[in-house]
């Protein structure tokens, strides 16, 4: 059985046994789980190892591609840019990114690119995954699309593209990329472990994602949102082994850290806007978090999801409380943030498993976790 590293409080102490029976039956290879209850850090475990073949172990530092959890990020950044009022949630795209507007977009708002519903979820035809390291192509074609549906109700997960949209109005707005400014602002004031677009000298330390055995299905109908999101550029699971794409800044799919980094910048949520005594935004507006903006079946991800600015909230098929919210990766990555409870749980690998937006490991672990924290 592979030893697991790391330290818990005793009512936690369940996620070791959680994290050995996984390596030990093959759900995992290498893995990190991190749980904040109450402000204090009382789980932050690590093991397995960090390749395929299992010659290299997974280290306390090692980091990983955590795919679209960190989008999470990127919700932080525009959550703190409200709050200081350089960036309005109501206000048209076009304010702040004038090119914006072409093509029958004038009308859509901040909110609408934080909530999947502006219509611009996948590329043009001519982008192709190697494109998504060139930032200016990618705001270019997405400035000059026309979107591809007029409900801004209705919510199609912008799987990639999200990321460009918030990033570039970010940009507009600081005169800097939401990468520099995620680690001036956050990551580098809490000490975090993360980065969205890796420098050279952190690669070391990198664990390649093990991609599924089972590809993910395309939707059947190729003129539908699905089909067009997957396939506008078709991005492999095995991007991440690419350095191109490790130095790119792509925000909604390619940051790199762990279960610690991803819970200590996270818990900024839990706490409603502050952490390790630094305050991020105001309680007011923390709670917009919470604040239902689409509701329904999902065009792309083809369940019931709710969102809030940005995370995901409680819906019918995602059993939630009212102050809890979270998000996750390609794969299996997933970081949960409960108000109620007090509770930030992360759990990052490097096994990926079939799952656009997750599998079943997170969410066990979080429950594990929810039921400690309760006990």
């Amino acid at each position: 059985m592979t030893l697991v590293q790391g330290t818990t409080t005793a009512r936690f102490d369940a996620l070791r046994d959680h994290l050995e029976t996984s390596f030990a039956n093959g759900g995992d290879v290498g893995a990190s789980i991190a749980v904040i209850h109450r402000g204090e850090l009382v789980c932050d475990l690590w093991g397995g190892f960090k390749d395929e073949a299992m010659h290299t172990p997974w280290e306390r530092d090692t980091i990983v591609n955590v795919w679209s959890t960190t989008k999470t990020m990127t919700f932080l950044v525009a959550l703190m840019l409200y709050d200081r009022g350089d960036l309005d949630f109501d206000e048209k795209v076009s304010t702040y990114w004038p090119e914006f507007a072409a093509n029958g977009k004038g009308d859509i708002e901040v909110r609408h690119l934080m909530n999947h519903c502006a219509g611009l979820s996948g590329f043009s035809e001519a982008i192709k995954a190697e494109d998504l390291a060139d930032w200016d192509r990618c705001v270019q074609d997405l400035a000059n699309q026309t979107p591809w549906w007029d409900d801004r109700s209705v919510s199609g997960y912008h799987a990639v593209t999200q990321g460009y949209l918030i990033g570039e109005v970010v940009r507009r707005v600081t005169g800097t990329t939401i990468g520099q400014f995620f680690k001036g602002e956050v990551a580098d004031v809490l000490g975090a472990d993360f980065f969205i677009g890796l420098p050279e000298s952190e690669e070391p330390r990198v664990s390649l994602v093990i991609p599924p055995t089972t590809s993910e299905l395309l939707p059947s109908d190729s003129n539908s949102i699905g089909y067009r999101t997957l396939t506008s550029p078709p991005v492999s699971a095995s991007a991440p082994h690419h350095r191109w794409w490790r130095a790119a800044e792509i925000p909604a799919a390619n940051g790199h850290g762990n279960a610690r980094s991803v819970a200590s910048i996270q818990q900024i949520i839990t706490n409603n806007g502050h952490a390790e005594g630094h305050r991020f935004f105001s309680e007011k507006t923390g709670d917009k978090v919470f604040q239902v903006q689409t509701s329904g079946m999902d065009q792309v991800l083809d369940f019931n999801v709710n969102f809030g600015l940005g995370y995901g909230l409680a819906s019918s098929d995602v059993p939630l409380g009212p102050r809890e919210c979270y998000w996750g990766g390609y794969g299996g990555s997933i970081i949960i943030m409960d108000q109620d409870v007090d509770l930030t749980v992360a759990y990052m690998m490097n096994k990926m498993q079939f799952g656009l937006v997750g599998d079943t490991r997170g969410p066990a672990i979080a429950f594990a976790a929810a039921m400690a924290a309760l006990s």
